[in-house]
């Protein structure tokens, strides 16, 4: 047997252990299997490439931690709760375009942090409630959260995993926007609507209206959104019209977006919401830093060029096959890590085909990962949301969806070069 694979099944069985048996947190179980795996390869503990690990993934970091801030004084200051109420009121007697301003809605967080998380305990608590009195089931209303979720953490214009597989072979985030878009708005309508769209029937607004937000549109005005508009305007002049807008960088947006709630909204302590969202964030950001030093460590002893050779070494179609199977399963340790170990290596074997295409692809395999216990990240927390004990009654509804997510993304794959020109 190849060192190299009894190297990473070490690794895979450490992590398990301090994970499900040890009970430690994710990012930890990556740091004591990364260091377990120096060690059986005769390593010694390598400080410098932990250290180097450490910071492989430093603009997602800063990305996720000022994001969450963000999300925070927007949620302090009302908007979000104002903006679930008004979609709310204004379309209940239209389902059809209820569910697509809510699907919307509820990707928002996703979209702008690249974490599913993020998406179920702000805008996906805020709509649950109402959604549940509008006559959706409680199962149901958590499934639709936990697609949205995933398909909120895919779509531009920030892609974690899509950087995290783009950084492994140096292609930079430049021109993701449309095929990420194309990877996940047609699934996130199509699943929503349905899911959700024949529950919708005969509602009784006045009987919802006591169970809403408080709309404080009428008490700020256009204000009360003004740091939406602000951060959407940095974010996409840069792109549109990069001789006009400065290019701030994204974390620097994020915290002038924060910064200027303070000004439009209900009143809040700057330090305290931003401790509450670093504090939210630090699950995550213990898991990339992890996730960095566990592939600066499989590069080291080899097993990352090992399975670079055999995902380029297989057969076409058990490559489509292990994809499909393999990605989001590893994505059950961490979406951002089956990204790393097994994104990268697909890729690398896609080099045919549009790349851009194929990583997009990849990213949204990772994200079903988000779905798969144990950590099942998107699905317990939507469980929780609208009061569910057992989230398998929710996988089970999530199946079929997530079996349509996985095939739409393997086409893309296999047409790649086609889209490519399309898009």
């Amino acid at each position: 047997m190849m060192p190299e694979i009894l190297y990473f099944v070490i690794m895979i069985v450490t992590f398990i252990l301090c994970a499900m048996w040890w009970k430690q947190p994710i990012g930890i179980s990556l740091i004591i299997s990364s260091i377990v795996g120096a060690l059986v390869a005769g390593e010694g503990i390598p400080i410098r490439h932990l250290v180097e690990g450490t910071f492989a993934y430093l603009d997602p970091i800063l990305i996720i931690a000022t994001a969450l801030i963000y999300m925070e004084a927007l949620r302090r200051s009302g908007a979000l709760g104002s903006i679930s109420t008004l979609i709310i009121t204004k379309m209940y007697s239209k389902p059809f375009w209820l569910i697509i301003l809510i699907t919307l809605f509820v990707m928002f967080p996703g979209m702008i942090t690249g974490l599913s998380t993020a998406t179920v305990l702000t805008t996906g608590a805020l709509v649950a409630p109402a959604l549940i009195l509008l006559g959706i089931p409680r199962v149901t209303v958590a499934a639709m959260i936990a697609m949205t979720a995933i398909y909120g953490m895919i779509a531009p214009p920030i892609n974690v995993p899509a950087m995290i597989i783009g950084g492994g072979v140096d292609m930079p985030y430049i021109g993701f926007d449309i095929p990420l878009l194309f990877a996940t708005m047609p699934l996130a309508f199509g699943v929503n609507l349905a899911l959700g769209y024949k529950y919708i029937r005969n509602v009784n607004i006045e009987k919802i209206k006591p169970k809403l937000a408080d709309n404080l549109f009428p008490k700020y005005g256009w204000m009360l959104y003004a740091p939406l508009f602000l951060v959407v305007i940095l974010l996409l002049g840069v792109r549109v019209f990069p001789e006009i807008f400065p290019n701030l960088g994204v974390p620097l947006i994020f915290m002038i977006g924060s910064i200027v709630t303070l000004l439009t909204g209900e009143k809040s302590n700057y330090f305290k919401l931003s401790h509450a969202g670093i504090k939210d964030a630090l699950p995550v950001l213990g898991i990339l830093i992890g996730i960095g030093m566990f592939i600066q460590i499989m590069t080291l002893n080899g097993v990352r060029g090992m399975l670079v050779i055999g995902s380029l070494s297989m057969p076409s179609f058990w490559q489509y096959l292990s994809m499909g199977i393999m990605i989001p399963l590893f994505g059950a340790v961490s979406a951002y890590g089956s990204a790393s170990v097994l994104g990268v290596p697909f890729l690398l074997s896609f080099l045919g085909q549009n790349e851009i295409i194929v990583c997009a692809a990849l990213s949204l395999l990772t994200g079903l990962g988000d779905l798969m216990p144990p950590t099942a990240l998107a699905g317990i927390f939507a469980a929780q949301v609208v009061g569910e004990k057992n989230y398998f009654k929710v996988l089970k509804v999530t199946l079929i969806p997530a079996v349509a997510t996985a095939l739409w993304a393997l086409t893309m794959i296999y047409f790649a070069n086609d889209l490519g020109k399309l898009l």
